[in-house]
């Protein structure tokens, strides 16, 4: 895929597991990961797990361009993505800050949790983000790889309050990821389930 060019659309059937309702450790759900994550991609008879190497498999077979291909190049941009994905995700994650309140008994662990890591996380992420050229998307002008992964925390920080408008690169991105389509329809606002 050429710069600029858009990817080809996948169709796909969603099926929403509600992790406040604790739906991710339903037997149904279980069955399909026993880690009880989200999100799990099940396409050609097999089964995948784990966000990134669910994302790394649909661009390598339908060529979405989320990778350079220089090696060099896709290691920096793969470097950048797990800054978030592998350093600050699994820490931001629902389940971890809900056993902060529960071993602290207190409400607002929850809130004062996702605060102490997110905006630390996003300081660092921007920092990295320095040593590409930008623009609109963290690393030039189409969605890759590091606009994918922090686009969660970035929500989180939103719901959570933890200060991240004061980090240019980052909000710039968040911007064009808010604008594109894709990104649109997988909003959790807009795949949540009703009820």
């Amino acid at each position: 895929m050429t710069t600029g060019e858009v990817p080809p659309r996948i169709g796909y059937r969603l099926e929403p597991v509600d992790l406040l309702k604790g739906e991710h450790r339903s037997p149904d759900h279980l069955a399909r990961n026993p880690q009880g994550f989200v999100p799990v991609l099940e396409v050609d008879g097999y089964r995948f797990t784990q966000s990134f190497a669910i994302l790394t498999y649909l661009d390598r077979m339908h060529g979405l361009g989320l990778l350079p291909d220089d090696p060099v190049e896709r290691a920096k941009v793969e470097a950048l993505a797990h800054a978030i994905a592998v350093d600050l995700h699994p820490v931001c994650n629902l389940q971890v800050a809900i056993h902060a309140v529960e071993i602290t008994g207190d409400p607002d662990a929850r809130a004062a949790w996702m605060q102490y890591f997110i905006r630390p996380g996003m300081v660092a992420f921007e920092a990295l983000l320095s040593s590409f050229p930008g623009g609109p998307f963290s690393v030039g002008d189409r969605p890759m790889l590091p606009d994918i992964c922090p686009m969660h925390q970035i929500y989180n920080a939103r719901r959570w309050g933890a200060e991240i408008s004061d980090l240019p690169g980052v909000t710039t991105a968040a911007t064009a990821c808010g604008a594109h389509p894709a990104f649109a329809a997988a909003h959790p606002d807009t795949c949540r389930p009703e009820g």
